[in-house]
Parts: structure tokens; C-alpha cells; sequence
């Protein structure tokens, strides 16, 4: 028997299956529902609202003149509407409907979608998301602060309170409650800080939070730059770094939002630096000397890296705001795309289409990380950007797709009267053909290539 016929791997596989079809069932569902909703708004009959593609199964119940269907193919959904791919011109067809009419149907799927989106993205803050997080590097004490009394001085770096690390959110006005933050021990009664190059322990009169400490203290957020992994045959490799390591400073210059570790290392290519890291809760100083003309992929140092972070949740308002400000940094992402492409800012391996078995792929690792970790934020993330994306596709300007719908419209306003309806519905049929043609490819692709998935673990720190 083959491997892949084992207890594991067909577990595996009908939870990449069936989670699969129940994510992409939702994101249509909701896609349609946007049309179905605005074009019996504006009297335009629709005719069937099916989840899946013919042949039909069943009709679940008919309402208000439309039939409502389960369908076989389970990928995919539609809401048929009278005459939209016809000559039909009679009273309640999607031809016969006024151009306002028409262009609201059509932009209803990917608005809904898009509102989707921000719900999910919203979800994935409050269930549990990865929050940048760095220490403290102390800019100011108030005199009658707790922090004052300690002894805590401008220019300190506010490593740990009784033995447990001070972090603090490394996105400036970005505040949320850390899930499952563990207090350190107030026995201990001491709060390390590293001042002057050296790691002084200074003692606490009384137990304090962290909170307390932090009152009255003006600080900018500090080590908020993780390796990751480090390459074979590096400099970072040679010098000794290891992945879980904070990088703090690059010879004098400290790393954070201002001086990010890329773009210092840039400017001393072919020089030996000194780095200074956080391994632990030991400060480790190391030489490396940068590459001018690193193997693809690796950088200059040969290091993978990325923003330290901790497990924390937003309360609503907050994460409906971060799910509006998610989806809209995501399109504009998606938009920006082209101009990274013929910039060479990304390489076209890295923004190659996914189809469906690649995108079955992702949304069953991220159901995996789910069981593993207990925490929804993978399904809710991934399940966002994916609506995100469906609505951005479908508004391309390609015939059969809402987008090249939308640009008959614009010819019918431009022009002063409309395609022959007959015409338009063939051209949008030889689209979805080639739709069709260019899926069938992307599929083989995903299929014949091994895909990287996400590695959601890593992402939530577990």
C-alpha cells in the first residue's frame, strides 16, 4: 500500500478536504448572498441560489420566486439571475434592469467579500493574534514614579521584572492584552536592566507589576528583531547566531521601527560589524561581516528574520478597526503588485497563482495548526485574506468575471448604448473557457510542485 494510505495521512487529508469546501463554501456563500440581496433590491428576478455547480442534488425550499439548491460540484456557488447571459430584454431580467441597477448587482459579491474580510480579520485579533513586542529602552522617568524609586534611569534597557521579560507593544499606539502573560517571581524582588553596556540588577522595595513599573516611564520599544533561522555556509552561521536570537544593536546603531536590521546592514556590505544580541537572558556580542553578493535568497548576512512577538487579543471596536485597516493594507498590497514586479522589488516565483489544490493546502494546514495550537487565529487570518482576494479577483476587468461585466457597462456609458446583449454573453463565454484553461494549469502546477506552506506553529511562537 502506498504511504500516503496511512491513518495519518488520509486523517490529514480529509481535514485539507472537507475544511477546504466548508471555507470556500462560506466565502461564496456570502459572495452571492451580495448579489441575490441587490438585485431583488433593484427587481431583478433570480432564478436559482445554488452552493456548488450542477448537477443538482436538491432543492432545499423556493422563496420569493427563487429556487434554493444544493448542487454536486462542491467548489463554487452562483446565483442565476433571468436573462443574464441571454437576449432576454423582458421585465425582471438582469438585461432589461437599468445600468445603476446592473453595476450595483455586480459590485454587491466582492462588497460583500470585502466586508467579509474585515469580520475575519477583526476575529483574528480577538481570538489570539502575534503582537510585535521589544523592550523598553527608557527615554524619561517622572520623578515620583515607581520607577524612579527603583533607580531606573534614562537610557536604561528594561530587560526583565523578577525574572520574566519586560516586553511592551513595538507598534507605537497599538495596545492589547497579552493572553496568558506570566507574572515573574516577586521573591526574586529585582528588575534587570542592561545600562552602560552592563547588566545591572536594581532592587524593588516592594512587589511591583509591570504595569506599575512602566506608569510614569517614557520609553521606545526595543529587540523587536528575531532571527529565525540562519543559513549553511553564512556569515551569521560563522559568527555563531541562532535562531530565537534578539538582535539589539548593529555597532552603535540600535535596531527598531527607525533603523530596521535590512537596511543598516546595507550601508556596511564587504565591513565587519559588531552585533549585539539578546540570547536568553545572556547579552552576546559578536563580529560578522556582511556579503556583498549573497547566494539568492539568503541576504547578506544569511539570516531569516522576523518581528518578536507574543500571543494577545484586541477588544471589539479595536479589531473591527484592525480588520478594516488589515483589508484595506491587503488590496492595496494586491494592487501594488505589478509595479513590485517590474520594480524587482519580489521575484515572480514568490507572487505565482495558487488554485485550488494549492489553496486547499493552506486552508488545511491551517486547520491542522488549529487542533495542534488551540488558537483560531490561522483559520480566521487565512480565511480573511482569501476573501480579501475573491473579492479583488472578481473585479478584474475579464470578461465572465464581475470586473469585465462591470466594463460593458462602462462601454455602454461611454458609448451611449449598450453591447448586443447576445455578443456580450459570448464573449463572456470564451472567457470562462480561458478562466477555466488557466485553472486547469495553475492546478496541474500545484499538483506536479511542492508547495510551501505556512508555518502557522512558528507564527504563533508555539
Amino acid at each position: 500500500m502506498l504511504d500516503w494510505l496511512t491513518k495519518g495521512s488520509l486523517f490529514s487529508m480529509l481535514i485539507t478536504i472537507v475544511s477546504f469546501i466548508l471555507v470556500l463554501g462560506v466565502l461564496v456563500f456570502f459572495h452571492e448572498l451580495g448579489h441575490y440581496w441587490v438585485a431583488r433590491r433593484n427587481g431583478i428576478v433570480v432564478e436559482e441560489f445554488g452552493m456548488g455547480y450542477p448537477p443538482r442534488i436538491v432543492k432545499l425550499f423556493r422563496y420569493d420566486g427563487t429556487d434554493f439548491t444544493i448542487n454536486l460540484i462542491p467548489f463554487g456557488g452562483f446565483a442565476r439571475m433571468k436573462g443574464e447571459d441571454a437576449t432576454d430584454m423582458s421585465p425582471g431580467s438582469f438585461n432589461a434592469a437599468s445600468r445603476k441597477a446592473r453595476a450595483a448587482t455586480l459590485v454587491a459579491g466582492p462588497v460583500m467579500n470585502a466586508l467579509l474580510a474585515i469580520i475575519l480579520f477583526a476575529a483574528s485579533f480577538m481570538a489570539g493574534f502575534p503582537a510585535v513586542v521589544g523592550h523598553p529602552s527608557v527615554t524619561g522617568v517622572e520623578a515620583n514614579s515607581a520607577a524612579a524609586a527603583i533607580g531606573i534611569e534614562p537610557n536604561d534597557l528594561l530587560v526583565d521584572l523578577n525574572g520574566q521579560p519586560v516586553r511592551v507593544s513595538a507598534i507605537p499606539n497599538f495596545d492589547y492584552e497579552v493572553i496568558h502573560q506570566v507574572e515573574g517571581d516577586p521573591t526574586l524582588g529585582v528588575v534587570t536592566v542592561l545600562r552602560d553596556g552592563a547588566q545591572v540588577e536594581l532592587p524593588l522595595g516592594q512587589p511591583v507589576s509591570q504595569d506599575q513599573l512602566l506608569a510614569g516611564v517614557s520609553f521606545v520599544p526595543v529587540l523587536s528583531t528575531e532571527i529565525i533561522a540562519v543559513a549553511e555556509d553564512s556569515p551569521a552561521l560563522a559568527a555563531g547566531l541562532q535562531a530565537n536570537d534578539l538582535i539589539y544593536s548593529v555597532n552603535d546603531t540600535v535596531i527598531g521601527e527607525h533603523s530596521p536590521l535590512n537596511e543598516v546592514i546595507g550601508q556596511h556590505l564587504g565591513e565587519e560589524v559588531k552585533l549585539t544580541l539578546l540570547r536568553g537572558d545572556e547579552w552576546v556580542t559578536v563580529n560578522v561581516t556582511p556579503r556583498v553578493n549573497p547566494p539568492e535568497g539568503q541576504g547578506s548576512l544569511g539570516v531569516q528574520i522576523g518581528p518578536a512577538s507574543m500571543l494577545a487579543k484586541l477588544p471589539l471596536l479595536s479589531a473591527l478597526w484592525e480588520g478594516v485597516r488589515s483589508t484595506a493594507e491587503y488590496v492595496l498590497l494586491v494592487l501594488q503588485l505589478p509595479v513590485m514586479l517590474l520594480a524587482g522589488t519580489i521575484q515572480p516565483a514568490d507572487a505565482q497563482l495558487t488554485g485550488p489544490v494549492g489553496i486547499a493546502q493552506m486552508v488545511g494546514g491551517a486547520v491542522s495548526a488549529t487542533i495542534d495550537t488551540g488558537y483560531w487565529f490561522p483559520i480566521w487570518r487565512l480565511s480573511a485574506v482569501l476573501s480579501a482576494a475573491l473579492a479583488i479577483t472578481n473585479l478584474l476587468p475579464l470578461p465572465a468575471l464581475d470586473g469585465g461585466r462591470l466594463l460593458f457597462i462602462l462601454f455602454e456609458v461611454v458609448r451611449g448604448r449598450r453591447v448586443n446583449p447576445e455578443r456580450e454573453g459570448m464573449i463572456h463565454m470564451v472567457g470562462f473557457m480561458l478562466l477555466l484553461g488557466l485553472l486547469v494549469l495553475v492546478t496541474v502546477r500545484d499538483i506536479t510542485t511542492a508547495q510551501q506552506g505556512i508555518d502557522w506553529i512558528s507564527i504563533l511562537g508555539q
